[in-house]
C-alpha cells in the first residue's frame, strides 16, 4: 500500500505505480469516491471506475510504457487540502499501436488528508497540443 505523507509525493507516487503497472498500487492513491480526467478527456468517478480505465490500457497498449512525473506546485487550500501540478511525461513502447513515442501532460490534482494520509479526490491530465494544429508537442521540444 502506498501512502502519502505530504501532497507533494503524489507525482512520484502516481508514477511507481504506473511503471509497475501495479493497479493495486494506483488504488491506493486514491479516494473511494475520486473523479478521473484522462488525457482524452474521459471522466470517470470511483475507485472501482479508475482502476478498470487503467487496468484496461496497462494490459494493451501502455503494458510496457513508463512515466517520468515532475511536480510544478502545491497550493495549500487547508490544513486538510492541496492542489498540486505536476508535468508527467509517458513513454510508450512497442505495444501502442503508433510505436514508441513520448507525450507530455500537465496534471492538477486535488488531494485531501485523512487519518494522516494524503489521497488523490480529483485529477485531470491534459495532453500538450500545439492550438492551430493539434498536433502533440513536448514541453521541451525533445
Amino acid at each position: 500500500m502506498t501512502i502519502m505523507t505530504r501532497p507533494e509525493d503524489a507525482p512520484l507516487a502516481f508514477q511507481a505505480a504506473w511503471n509497475r503497472h501495479d493497479m493495486e498500487a494506483l488504488r491506493t492513491l486514491f479516494h473511494d469516491d475520486a473523479t478521473f480526467v484522462n488525457r482524452f478527456g474521459r471522466y470517470v468517478r470511483g475507485i472501482d471506475a479508475i482502476v478498470e480505465m487503467h487496468e484496461a490500457i496497462h494490459a494493451t497498449v501502455y503494458s510496457d510504457s513508463t512515466l517520468d512525473n515532475a511536480l510544478i506546485d502545491v497550493i495549500p487550500i487547508g490544513a486538510d487540502a492541496a492542489v498540486v501540478h505536476f508535468w508527467s511525461r509517458l513513454a510508450a513502447g512497442p505495444a501502442h499501436p503508433a510505436g514508441p513515442h513520448a507525450v507530455d501532460t500537465l496534471i492538477l490534482a486535488v488531494l485531501t488528508r485523512q487519518a494522516g494520509a494524503w489521497r488523490i479526490k480529483a485529477l485531470e491530465n491534459v495532453t500538450l497540443t500545439n492550438p492551430r494544429t493539434g498536433e502533440t508537442v513536448l514541453r521541451d521540444g525533445v
